[in-house]
């Protein structure tokens, strides 16, 4: 996710100032910005928010006055606290210290600037030190001022805080285009992937004879790698721009709370589980999930996360739309090219699949031609 840091930046310079009546951070922590999952051109499901832009080499625009604030007082305690008197001191909102980072290069949410001004997250990736170390800059603070304060790592949930299993990824990886989603998986605490160990999983998606996919059947079965679990969280993706998929008929489970993201169309849920497994134990998980109309589907996929010993996916076809191509892909973990290509047959049951054993991380789907 990272990308070569400003070189030649100039000096940040603040973008306002305190003064009767100006802008002030909010007064609590903004709302938060909204694993198994598949993913199709229009729904997909699988298993840090902070993003380097290209960089900046000019130095932040001031707005009138442009005398910078002179640097608050030393404040006592830990890292948020220090970080949180500046920002009051400094007068600036949320909103501005984004767009002035950006500026320089560093995209981080408003979201992850409220959660660490409140204690409830700490920068640890490269990309957020370098934004802590501009954030000294813009605050008026001393150098290390707040680095020094960070100390070792410390969780946000955990999820972030036990990680996937050792042969699985995170899901950044997976998902490296919408960094929204490790927020959305803290806000939700969202366990491990690794605890749940998926033993086989079938997806059928359906076409219609418009040529829409229009509904996903999935089936999942899972065993307990430690006690105690009593729920899994899952995602699916339609295309940006239009609704978000929605949950239906879940069986063996009921749905918990729910996370949307329309602008991305993403859907994160929480299957809370009818019982507690121990370790050993296994379950049955089934769900429909209802696809938002985009148009003709040309594709449909599943990411994964972390190792699942079978894979089947079937894609059935209205008999009246039946496409004139189709082929299996694979994709290494957040890649846009294929890996393996495969044509598949279309059988008189209008229908095709793949089969998988022992599927690793990263996407298999299947892909057609109307014409």
């Amino acid at each position: 996710m990272g990308s070569q840091q400003p070189q030649h930046a100039g000096r940040l310079r603040l973008v306002g100032q305190r003064e009767h009546g100006g802008d002030r951070p909010p007064a609590g922590p903004a709302a938060p910005a909204g694993p198994s999952a598949a993913v199709r051109s229009s729904t997909a499901p699988v298993s840090d928010p902070v993003q380097t832009a290209a960089p900046a080499t000019a130095a932040v625009p001031a707005a009138a006055p442009t005398t910078p604030v002179p640097a608050p007082v030393a404040a006592q305690g830990g890292f948020a606290e220090v970080l949180n008197a500046a920002i009051e001191h400094s007068g600036l909102s949320l909103d501005r210290i984004r767009a002035a980072l950006a500026k320089q290069g560093v995209r981080v949410s408003v979201t992850t600037l409220s959660y660490w001004r409140r204690g409830r997250s700490q920068p640890e990736r490269a990309t957020s030190l370098r934004a802590v170390h501009l954030l000294e800059e813009l605050l008026g603070l001393r150098h290390t001022a707040l680095t020094a304060l960070l100390g070792p790592p410390r969780p946000r949930g955990r999820w972030v805080a036990q990680g996937p299993a050792p042969d699985g990824l995170r899901v950044e990886q997976v998902w490296p285009r919408h960094p929204e989603l490790a927020e959305v998986f803290a806000e939700l605490d969202a366990p491990p992937t690794g605890q749940l160990e998926r033993q086989s999983i079938h997806d059928a998606y359906y076409v219609d004879a418009s040529r829409r996919g229009y509904l996903l059947r999935l089936r999942q079965v899972v065993r307990a790698t430690v006690d105690g679990i009593t729920r899994h969280v899952v995602v699916h993706k339609a295309d940006e721009g239009t609704d978000t998929p929605e949950i239906t008929n879940v069986r063996h489970a009921r749905l918990g709370r729910v996370r949307r993201r329309p602008l991305s169309g993403l859907l994160v849920a929480e299957l809370l589980l009818d019982r507690p497994l121990a370790l050993g134990d296994s379950t049955i998980l089934e769900y429909e999930v209802r696809i938002p109309d985009s148009g003709p589907t040309t594709d449909y996929g599943r990411y994964f996360a972390n190792p699942v010993r079978e894979y089947v996916l079937q894609v059935h076809f209205d008999p009246a739309a039946v496409p004139v191509q189709c082929e299996r892909f694979d994709r290494t973990p957040g890649a846009e090219t294929d890996r393996h290509r495969e044509p598949l047959w279309i059988g008189a049951s209008a229908s095709a699949h793949v089969l998988t054993a022992d599927q690793q991380p990263g996407q298999v789907g299947i892909r057609w031609q109307w014409e």
